[in-house]
């Protein structure tokens, strides 16, 4: 599969625009959400390659985001990659269980998130 959609989900700006302009230098299109339900209303309309998800954020949080996407048909294909500032061990299994397929801790750097995104090219 080649990555050629990315949603970023962060309700921080700084850190979406951060994420968002790494992508789109690495010549994938962006699209973003603040929230976990923007984001299952944006995986569902837009069919993203890949989902780069926040956990802290208000209204619903990354593990309920990441369980509803996974747990839904017309998303549930789509990876998603939670980047957290939450650096523990626990936090990283509980991402997995709820279908998460990667974990980057931030602050991260632009590496980071290109190794992300060619592990799904």
């Amino acid at each position: 599969m080649t990555v050629k959609r990315v949603l970023v989900v962060d309700d921080a700006e700084a850190d979406r625009l951060n994420l968002e302009q790494i992508v789109v230098e690495n010549g994938v299109s962006v699209s973003s959400a603040a929230n976990g339900r923007e984001a299952i209303e944006k995986a569902r309309s837009d069919r993203p390659d890949l989902i780069f998800l926040d956990i802290l954020m208000p209204e619903m949080d990354g593990f309920e985001t990441c369980r509803l996407l996974q747990g839904d048909e017309h998303t549930r294909d789509i990876p998603v990659v939670i980047v957290s500032s939450k650096p523990n061990k626990a936090d990283r299994i509980w991402a997995l269980e709820q279908g998460a397929s990667g974990y980057i801790t931030k602050p991260y750097t632009a590496s980071d998130i290109q190794g992300a995104l060619a592990q799904y090219h």
